[in-house]
């Protein structure tokens, strides 16, 4: 397989792109246990995972801590700038990352990686820059859904889930 990172957006992909908030002014976030999934699946094969989002939150931080998320760029204004530096580090190409975003600042990244992908309810023109179209929604197990068919197509889904399920019996 060629890809050696896997990237993410988090509002819109991981979660409906809601933005709610208490009376207290908390932000609150729904994430979909699915998605976790996804991350199990690919640290059973050792490719890293990258969380990159716009937004910077203490929920977020939290999520990316709790699944033992390898790289996590809150705050980025230039998304597709952040994954290159750090596929300089780790001595890979942008080609060999596979990205999944749902908005106008993922676009850049979505044209540049090697596999893209956008959830179902991405808007249309965002669904024109990414290689696949989704059939989760962003929030409903989109991640999982995208990391399932990178498995797929490239023949390593029954042997990945075969090794998971051997390690839960």
């Amino acid at each position: 397989m060629n890809i050696k990172l896997v990237a993410t957006d988090i509002d819109g992909v991981w979660t409906d792109a809601g933005m709610y908030y208490d009376n207290e002014n908390n932000q609150l976030k729904k994430f979909n246990a699915n998605d976790g999934a996804g991350v199990l699946l690919l640290k059973t094969l050792g490719i890293p995972i990258c969380i990159v989002t716009g937004e910077e939150t203490e929920i977020v931080k939290r999520r990316a801590a709790k699944l033992k998320i390898d790289y996590l760029f809150q705050g980025c204004d230039d998304k597709c700038i952040k994954v290159s530096s750090l596929c300089d580090e780790l001595g890979i190409s942008l080609n060999e990352v596979a990205y999944i975003g749902d908005d106008f600042n993922d676009v850049k990244l979505l044209r540049k990686a090697g596999i893209s992908a956008c959830p179902a309810n991405a808007s249309e023109y965002i669904k024109k820059e990414a290689q696949w179209k989704l059939e989760k929604k962003g929030g409903d197990g989109a991640f999982r859904e995208f990391v399932e068919r990178i498995l797929s197509e490239n023949n390593l889904l029954e042997s990945t889930v075969a090794k998971l399920l051997e390690n839960f019996s």
